[in-house]
């Protein structure tokens, strides 16, 4: 059974069950992988109900087009849940993906809740999606110095994604008084 310990950050994360398997990465490597990856999974999870928040709640001109934006780029993160949660269990340990440990987990701030009109919530988005975007840059160098270049190139695969998807909501709200030069 998974027992809760108190992280660096004050947080308490999960310390999860690990099963036999013919990976030629240490254990001690593959722990370290799987808190990295535990923790993209709740930051991930997260994201996506955010984004949802957004989805259900976006109001005014650009209703349609946000809305339709915003359940593409939650079905986007509903993969990547996926892909996390796989290498863990890949790695012969426990996915931890509840709802409430993502909450307890996640690296994002809570999504605000009184906000309505598009471009209000196409900024708390794209600020984010910036912040998880950094979370995945780290992982990717974190991962690579433990040796496991294929959790690296996971986290490669989903960065370069991310930062598509951020410029997406990023160029929503550029006004002619942005552009310089």
């Amino acid at each position: 059974m998974a027992t809760t310990q108190v992280t660096q950050t004050g947080k308490s994360a999960l310390s999860t069950r690990f099963y036999p398997t013919r990976i030629d990465l240490s254990a001690d490597i593959r722990k370290s992988v799987v808190e990295i990856l535990n923790q993209t999974l709740a930051a991930t999870l997260d994201l996506k109900t955010q984004v949802k928040q957004a989805h259900w709640n976006v109001k005014g001109m650009h209703f349609y087009q946000l809305h339709e934006l915003f359940d593409e780029l939650a079905t986007e993160l509903e993969g990547y849940v996926d892909l996390v949660a796989e290498r863990v269990t890949a790695l012969g340990a426990t996915a931890m993906g509840t709802a409430r440990i993502a909450a307890a987990q996640s690296i994002l701030p809570e999504y605000p809740y009184d906000i309505v009109d598009g471009a209000e919530h196409v900024t708390a988005l794209a600020e984010r999606y910036a912040q998880y975007a950094a979370h995945l840059r780290g992982a990717i160098d974190k991962t690579d110095e433990l040796g496991d270049a294929d959790t690296a190139d996971l986290y490669t695969e989903i960065s370069r994604d991310i930062d598509k998807r951020l410029w997406f909501l990023e160029a929503h709200l550029v006004k002619k008084g942005d552009v310089v030069g």
